[in-house]
């Protein structure tokens, strides 16, 4: 028999032993139509990488590669394909201490930004600032890797050093070497102003922050605190049951949030609160995301909180990870949120009721300013309300 003969009966075997093969599986899952014809081709090329590659395969990388593909054919920055390393890493890193270098990161349009930078972090210390945009890890340009490999990349073991080129409007490239850290994240901090103006900012939605929120809150009660502002402003969201808890406390009775999947089911939080105690003026800018935007945006469609600042984020999606059998797994967008009124914050983010652009070059807050302003006017409003008994 001719070499080419050989060839084609083997080549033709593959193919018969995967079509087999893959036929088994189609009938136990029930697949039909042109999914039967996708399944059949990606088992038809794996089987003849196997069969007839140069080297030697290592199947369950061929696997990996393939799942890998899937995920990012997606084209959704907030889902990632985790091998077992990048998972095991992943999973260290929500126990609520970690070793990182204290910044908070946003994927929009292909770029990696610094959104915030925790106070007195290894990013403080070093001089990162938000805005600043994350050309490469350690040498790797962050556009060979998918957006939640940057951060997992980033953080590490306590002690040691990772590199990030870093791109700030007006000045040249640079690199900063930041010596990891234990972080330990305070997410909510507050301060009586004047006039019984309350001042609580939250960080980010932690499983601590709700517990922090409420403590700084009755801490400005008991100073008699006559009207709140809330400062979202680079607050990269979080756990939006944490964002719940604090709305019971400043969303009024009904709706926060819905979230809905793609079939349409509608899972609804809701808040308890019978009575707004104190009006509200929240501040927002383009890294409030996430939890933040839901807080911010049940506060605006309850007309319970006034928005200062800039448009928001538009981060509206829910991520699920789902284990695996080689102790990797897959994390992807399952469901999108909706804010009181029914609208989608994803890619779209909230419109401040009052704009007010914070330049980099100003002296002084001029978004907290415009925050205490109207927060004043608010408060003299309800002291000059009527009394009404309740009957």
């Amino acid at each position: 028999m001719s070499k080419k003969k050989i060839a084609a009966v083997i080549a033709a075997t593959a193919v018969v032993s995967s079509m087999l093969t893959v036929g088994g599986i189609c009938y136990a899952l029930s697949l039909t139509g042109q999914k039967i014809g996708d399944v059949l081709r990606f088992a038809g090329v794996m089987r003849f990488i196997e069969s007839r590659y140069v080297t030697e395969i290592d199947s369950t990388k061929l696997m990996d590669g393939a799942i890998n593909g899937m995920v990012q054919s997606l084209e959704d920055p907030h889902s990632i394909y985790l091998p077992p390393k990048m998972y095991r890493q992943f999973m260290d890193q929500t126990e609520g201490s970690f070793g990182g270098i204290g910044i908070y990161m946003g994927f929009k349009t292909g770029k990696v930004s610094v959104i915030s930078v925790m106070d007195d972090s290894p990013a403080a210390k070093a001089g990162l600032q938000a805005n600043d945009e994350i050309l490469a890890v350690d040498g790797t340009p962050v556009t060979e890797m998918q957006p939640e490999e940057v951060a997992i990349h980033i953080r590490g073991q306590v002690g040691t050093e990772v590199t990030l080129s870093v791109h700030r409007e007006g000045e040249e490239n640079r690199d900063f070497t930041i010596t990891r850290d234990t972080i330990q994240v305070k997410t909510a901090a507050g301060k009586m102003l004047e006039d019984g103006m309350g001042y609580i900012r939250i960080a980010s939605f932690s499983e601590k922050t709700a517990s922090e929120f409420e403590n700084v809150y009755k801490s400005l009660e008991n100073e008699g605190m006559k009207g709140l502002i809330i400062d979202l402003r680079e607050n990269p969201g979080g756990l939006v049951t944490s964002c719940v808890e604090i709305a019971n406390l400043v969303v009024p009775e009904g709706p926060v949030v819905s979230v809905v999947n793609r079939s349409g089911d509608k899972e609804e939080y809701t808040s308890d609160l019978k009575e707004e105690k104190y009006p509200i003026v929240v501040l927002i800018d383009g890294n409030s995301a996430s939890a933040a935007e839901i807080l911010a945006g049940a506060l605006q469609d309850t007309k319970a909180g006034t928005l200062v600042g800039t448009q928001s984020y538009g981060k509206g999606s829910v991520q699920v990870i789902m284990p695996m059998f080689h102790d990797d797994a897959v994390k992807i967008t399952i469901a999108k949120y909706y804010t009181p009124s029914g609208r989608s914050i994803d890619g779209v983010g909230i419109e401040p009721d009052v704009k007010v652009e914070l330049r980099p070059e100003a002296a002084s807050d001029v978004q907290l300013q415009k925050a205490e302003e109207i927060l004043r006017e608010k408060i003299a409003e309800k002291a000059e309300l009527p009394y009404s008994p309740s009957s």
